[in-house]
């Protein structure tokens, strides 16, 4: 579904790109897929390539009330810092590259069906589709950088990232796993609502 999809774009590894992006935005210099480790007492995602090779890999401070998180590349050397703000409206997350290159993510306010989150500091948006799970970042001349897909009810928590502008890789992962802490922690604030709704309720 995710190659043809226009609302769901997800796509696994070794399919063809989704055939609306690539009529959108032409054919992805390069496509990563992501992993969530599950049942570990570190939060770990997977980064790996169209044939399943791992490049990189994210770890979560446990505990963490600012949801601390270090990127890698397959060395293991350091790409990647980003924290959360904990008391925040906007979402905040900061992310310093390995290069002292820092920008933050700050989420607007009141959108319903479109997500749209600053990226001040390198003058980008992403925007996202929340029924469809589909997210595109574009640079401060509105041109695309990639394309993000999160495939539906996945124990794993899959995403998959078309990338145009390869040059800004490790930005773009960066990216990536702060949307994946962003949308984790909407849904664990929605279950804990609906769950004390029905509490009240009894």
């Amino acid at each position: 579904m995710g190659v043809f999809s226009k609302v769901h774009r997800y796509r696994e590894a070794g399919q063809e790109a989704n055939v609306n992006n690539v009529e959108r935005f032409g054919t992805p210099a390069k496509s990563l897929f992501t992993s969530t480790k599950v049942l570990t007492l570190h939060h770990q995602i997977n980064i790996t390539d169209e044939y399943d090779n791992n490049i990189y890999h994210a770890w979560t401070k446990f505990p963490s009330l600012h949801d601390k998180t270090d990127v890698y590349d397959n060395n293991d050397r350091m790409i990647a810092h980003i924290e959360k703000k904990f008391f925040s409206l906007h979402e905040r997350h900061y992310i310093t590259m390995d290069d002292g290159l820092s920008f933050e993510l700050s989420n607007e306010l009141f959108h319903i069906i479109k997500d749209i989150t600053n990226i001040v500091g390198l003058g980008w948006q992403l925007k996202g589709n929340i029924l469809g799970l589909n997210f595109e970042i574009y640079d401060q001349n509105d041109d695309i950088i990639a394309v993000i897909s999160q495939k539906m009810l996945s124990i794993h928590d899959k995403y998959c990232v078309d990338i145009y502008k390869p040059e800004y890789e490790k930005i773009i992962v960066a990216i990536l796993i702060t949307l994946q802490h962003m949308i984790r922690d909407r849904e664990s604030a929605s279950a804990s609502s609906s769950s004390s709704s029905s509490s009240s309720s009894n």
